[in-house]
């Protein structure tokens, strides 16, 4: 076996692991990454960029469909299933090779490929073919989808997003476990694109929205799309000639039905319990991860740090590369370990209408505050901009502080949240209070107005900050 001794060992080569990679990099040139099995990351291979292309081929025929709203009329619209597949794969391909490509022309001695095992705090042994030992090492080993026992069988049919980016075509019905992020946005374009879908969920969530009054309007619009069964209790999952028998019990009734596919999105697990993590001389939870500090990623005291999806802390790619860059950094410059700034959170759900997220959830902030804080709204059903897109569906919600006036969250389903969770997400981190978001400019006639009706209303129920001025009667709520 061979041996070698580094400064710092990072595990892991996807958008945490490059990055801490690149930072550790600067402080020494003894340093090594090691890639269990393919270089890519889970964002380009199977995650962000092929689930937006599935997204963006369900948006063309939605909009095609919507099109006699307008006055234009497009005649019967055909999918293709195997050319949305094919463009599907081409261009996730397209995303992956310039990764690959990356890790491929980094020095050979800075690159190791097998799977990783800890011996101890400081040796790693790698595949069966090499021991590294490391001053310190970065954790960066991202996660896996997690499977239920029950909806293994389906056996040959069962299918994660994983593989969803691989099929030659579209099939013609889909069962979808877990109305989170993954199974909301898939589900949602899926049906769009003629498939026959689903949405099974078991405590009535949707897309990760924690404001109530959000989360029973996107279901509310979701169900005009394609079945959802928010609260279903699963009795059996079959595999049969037909494919895939499903029972179920809902509101006190018995179903049953039958699909090509079944789509397990039920969350996701840190790929942490094949590393052998017990020998590494870190404290672990009750679930058997390493506990550590989110702002400087160390675990506890040690010379370990744990960076990315692996830490569940915000399983994101900007988190990513931010947790990458701490860890990076406080590695390379041992033992001088910092804190690193952390962004404000967001985050954004690429269904139609899009779900945000940004700042403190509804119950962070009434947990922070006590109660001592107040909510504005805004319905995009009457909103100026909105309605001549034909997009007039949504719910915007903003939180904000007595006393204070601070400016400290929202939640959305609307129209153009991705441009507006950016938008609040830079409120929230130059902590502007409400009344400072009222004097910047809105123009005219744009969807952001009915960030400013949001505001104002927050504003009005607010005990301090200016009294809002009028919108413009003839346009409606927003305007």
């Amino acid at each position: 076996m061979n041996k070698r001794e580094v400064d710092v060992a990072v595990i892991g080569a996807g958008t945490a692991g490059m990055v801490a990679y690149q930072r550790a990099s600067k402080a020494t040139d003894r340093v090594v990454l090691i890639e269990g099995e393919q270089y890519g990351t889970t964002c380009a291979r199977v995650g962000c960029m092929p689930s937006k292309l599935l997204i963006a081929a369900a948006e063309s025929a939605h909009q095609t469909r919507q099109a006699e709203t307008f006055g234009v009329l497009p005649g019967e619209v055909r999918i293709d299933g195997q050319q949305v597949m094919a463009r599907v794969r081409e261009l996730r391909d397209g995303f992956v090779a310039p990764v690959v490509r990356s890790m491929e022309s980094l020095p050979a001695e800075h690159r190791l490929m097998g799977h990783a095992r800890f011996v101890d705090g400081h040796r790693l042994v790698i595949g069966d073919h090499t021991e590294v030992t490391a001053k310190r090492i970065i954790i960066a080993t991202g996660s896996r989808p997690s499977i239920p026992g029950l909806l293994k069988e389906a056996k040959d049919r069962l299918v994660i997003n994983d593989d969803v980016f691989d099929w030659q075509d579209l099939p013609s019905s889909v069962a979808v476990f877990g109305p989170g992020v993954i199974g909301v946005e898939l589900g949602q374009a899926l049906s769009r694109l003629g498939v026959r879908v689903r949405l099974f969920g078991l405590s009535g969530g949707i897309g990760g929205i924690q404001d109530e009054k959000v989360r029973e309007y996107a279901l509310g619009a979701f169900r005009e799309e394609f079945d959802i069964s928010p609260k279903a209790e699963t009795r059996r999952v079959e595999r049969t000639e037909a494919g895939v028998c499903i029972s179920w019990r809902e509101s006190g009734q018995a179903h049953e039905d039958t699909f090509d596919y079944v789509l397990a999105a039920t969350g996701r697990r840190p790929n942490i319990d094949h590393l052998d993590i017990q020998n590494a001389g870190i404290e672990l939870d009750e679930r058997g991860l390493p506990v550590f500090d989110p702002y400087t990623l160390r675990c506890g005291d040690s010379h370990i740090f744990i960076a990315g999806d692996v830490n569940n802390n915000r399983p994101l790619l900007h988190e990513a590369a931010d947790e990458g860059r701490i860890a990076g950094d406080n590695a390379g410059a041992w033992p001088d370990v910092r804190a690193g700034a952390r962004k404000t959170p967001m985050a954004v759900v690429f269904t139609d209408p899009q779900i945000a997220s940004v700042g403190l959830n509804i119950h962070q902030v009434d947990t922070r505050c006590q109660g001592c804080f107040a909510v504005g709204e805004v319905t995009f059903d009457d909103q100026g901009r909105s309605k001549v897109i034909g997009k007039n569906r949504g719910l915007l919600r903003v939180y904000g502080e007595h006393g204070s006036g601070l400016f400290l969250g929202a939640q959305m389903f609307g129209p153009a949240a991705e441009h507006v969770a950016h938008l609040l997400a830079w409120s929230v981190q130059q902590r502007l209070t409400v009344s400072e978001m009222l004097e910047m400019p809105f123009y005219h006639p744009v969807i952001e107005e009915g960030v400013r009706t949001a505001l104002k209303d927050l504003s009005r129920k607010l005990q301090i900050g200016p009294e809002p001025g009028e919108g413009c009667l003839d346009c409606g709520p927003g305007i």
